[in-house]
């Protein structure tokens, strides 16, 4: 009778022991978080902003660790988010058209279908900007310079396939032109090169062109959007100076697709209440990132319709030749 109560006690002992790893609570350890590029860029500064605010939503000590995987015009974090486990631990910033463009102009590392969209944060339109001590001050200038001299415009972008770098094409075709593409790996690097004078435009989110209007000379020449960004009331539309280009960057919060239910649930409802904690909201407007919070399914439709619209665009005018 004692060998059975002493066996049942170390059953009971050890079922006690082991449940709580069996039902530990999520997340146990630091949470990677991708960003797909360079350090200093809207994306890095905006991940960087929402991160500690994540953190206090997941609650149980979560830490959440920014990583930036920069390159081939976001390809190489985008990839990174996609074949990582799908167990919660590792998430990522993917930005559109970036994520819908590269599987539709190459054989890319990843698919659409591979990543889950779990919040969408910021929708930021395109805009053009100069160096403040150059030739170029409205975008009248800039079509007459380079009808008269094609192929001389530099205009940098973060990337082959970038928004920015749709927007220069779009541009072109409206204006009649044609400029000398110079990709960089983010914005950070795009910028400092107009700082530098080492390229004559820059094709840059509004968002991104006012945070380094702050500490650089450069002036807005328009930006892509229906009307006016709050932001930059005082810089007219292309529209309203005779171009009907239009063109703006989601940027989210992706995973792996596969999360457990659990996780998945977890993390949506921590990033929708971090993406309206006062203090973020506070911090991104600092940063003249325009928020427009979408959740997972509001978010994935965005992304569906912007592939499409991708995809008919390919099929007529492919922007890589």
């Amino acid at each position: 009778m004692r060998f059975w109560n002493t066996l049942t006690m170390a059953a009971a002992g050890a079922l006690f022991l082991t449940a709580p790893q069996a039902q530990a609570a999520y997340p146990e350890k630091p949470i990677t978080l991708i960003v797909a590029f360079g350090a200093g860029g809207g994306t890095d500064l905006l991940v960087r902003a929402l991160a500690p605010f994540l953190e206090k939503e997941l609650g149980e000590g979560a830490r959440v660790e920014v990583v930036n995987k920069p390159g081939a015009g976001g390809e190489i974090g985008f990839a990174a988010i996609a074949d990582a486990a799908p167990d919660g631990y590792t998430l990522g910033s993917i930005n559109s058209p970036n994520v819908t463009a590269i599987p539709i102009e190459r054989q890319a590392r990843y698919s659409l279908d591979r990543l889950d969209p779990l919040y969408n944060l910021v929708d930021d339109p395109g805009a053009f900007a100069a160096n403040t001590e150059g030739q170029f001050k409205t975008l009248a200038d800039v079509v007459t310079f380079a009808k008269a001299n094609p192929n001389t415009v530099t205009v940098g972008t973060t990337g082959i396939g970038s928004d920015d770098h749709l927007a220069m094409l779009v541009f072109q075709r409206q204006a009649g032109v044609t400029f000398t593409h110079v990709p960089f790996q983010g914005s950070s690097a795009n910028e400092a090169a107009l700082a530098g004078k080492k390229i004559m435009l820059s094709s840059v989110n509004i968002g991104e062109a006012l945070q380094y209007k702050q500490k650089d000379p450069i002036t807005v020449l328009g930006v892509m959007a229906e009307k006016r960004a709050e932001n930059a009331p005082d810089a007219a539309t292309f529209k309203e100076q005779g171009f009907a280009a239009q063109m703006s960057s989601l940027r989210g919060i992706a995973a792996p697709k596969g999360l457990p239910p659990e996780v998945r649930a977890k993390l949506v409802e921590a990033l929708g209440k971090a993406a309206n904690a006062p203090g973020f909201q506070a911090k991104a407007k600092e940063l003249f990132q325009p928020l427009r919070l979408l959740p997972p399914e509001q978010y994935t439709a965005e992304l569906t319709a912007a592939t499409a619209a991708l995809r008919e665009l390919w099929a007529s005018n492919p922007w890589l030749k």
